[in-house]
Order: C-alpha cells, then structure tokens, then sequence
C-alpha cells in the first residue's frame, strides 16, 4: 500500500510516502509558522523524489492534534482535499500517538512511551502508548498532575518509559520523584513517517476532524467543520 502523509500540527511541517514500511522519500522541517505555504511544495517534492504519481497513493495520512489552530486545519483541509480528488481515504492519526510510536522505535528496552506537548498555561497535552495500541488517548492536564495520570498506566506497562515532545524536559523530574524510570527520546514534534505507520493500519471512518482539546481562541465561521 502506498500512503501519503503530513503533519503540520505542532511546530514542524512534515510529509512522507512510504509503500508497505519503505520510506520511499521524507521531508521534515521545523517551523513556527509558515505550514501553509511550505505543505503543497513539500508533498509535490516528496512524491517527484519517490517516483509515485498521484493516482497510486492508496490511503493518506495526516495528524489531526492536539496542536495548534491553525497548524492543525492547514493539514487537514490538505488531506481531506486531496482524499476527495483521488477517491481515496484519509485518515487521522494524534500528535502524541505519532511521538510516542517514534519513541519506541528508538528505545528497546521501554514497554510504553508517553508523548507530552506544551499546551501553555501551566497545561500540557498528555497521552501514552505501546508498541501496538494507545494507551492513554490524549487529554489537557496540569503538568502537575501528570504523574498520577500514568500511574495505573505503570502498574500495569511497568515504570520504565520513554517520553517525547516537548513538555519532556519538564516532566521528566516530575515522573523520576514518582518512582518511574523515565528516558528521554529527544523527539519533540511528530514526523510523517511515523504519521504513515499509524495510518496504515487505523481504521477508515469519516472524514478526519480537528481534534481540539482547548476551546480555540481563534473563531470561525458559522458553520465551519
């Protein structure tokens, strides 16, 4: 199957096509801003580089949060465009499910990862997950309570974990005085790859939705999906 993915959900713009688990070409960037502009380009790139036309992309990929407002729409009306111009399906993947199947790409040893992202406000997006299922779905909570959040997770998965994005550095302290065994994967935003992998084997439904955990202060349209 060959999947065409993008993220451009958080603070990086991605994209990637892959055919079964070989990374036929892959674009990662960082940026604050800017997806809008920079997605097109990049998908027209990658599939120039991986020799694929448009019509044979089976399925396609693309994370829909929790990241920002607009970060989060731009890859998605991306997506959903294209899936209806090719007749093909799109499916949505989380931020924190894409970071933490990265994470145990990298760590042997660890039976679960954690993905946490900075959501401001003294709040972090947190979810978790092993090598084949979520763990956690993604939820909005104080960094402070984080810890007890993933403690009947640890009961279970074991204390040893992996985290990813970018409230690792500040949680990690947190999870070391509750007694787990934290390594830090160096993962801060979600790729495209990884997008792939989940997608490849998610389940087709509707056509994905922003996934807002915050109401939004930006306002749209009556109307508006």
């Amino acid at each position: 199957m060959i999947i065409l993915a993008v993220d451009t959900a958080l603070g990086a713009c991605s994209a990637a096509v892959l055919s079964g688990d070989h990374v036929l070409a892959h674009e990662h960037r960082e940026m604050a801003r800017g997806h809008a502009e920079a997605l097109a380009p990049m998908v027209q790139d990658v599939m120039r580089r991986a020799g694929c036309a448009f019509s044979q992309v089976e399925r396609i990929g693309v994370t829909t949060g929790p990241g920002t407002f607009a970060g989060q729409r731009v890859g998605l009306a991306f997506a959903r465009a294209l899936a209806l111009a090719l007749g093909k399906p799109a499916v949505g993947v989380t931020t924190l499910d894409v970071m933490a199947a990265e994470a145990l790409s990298r760590t042997a040893s660890a039976g679960w990862a954690v993905a946490a992202a900075d959501a401001k406000r003294g709040e972090i997006y947190l979810g978790a997950r092993s090598v084949g299922a979520a763990l956690l779905e993604p939820i909005l909570v104080p960094l402070a309570e984080a810890a007890s959040r993933l403690a009947s997770l640890a009961e279970r998965n074991g204390i040893e974990i992996v985290l990813a994005g970018t409230a690792a550095d500040a949680l990690s302290p947190l999870l070391r005085s509750s007694g787990f065994a934290p390594t830090d994967s160096l993962i801060r935003q979600p790729d495209a790859i990884f997008v792939a992998h989940l997608a490849a084997v998610a389940p087709e439904g509707p056509p994905p939705r922003p996934l807002y955990l915050r109401p939004p202060d930006a306002k749209l349209p009556a109307g508006s999906p």
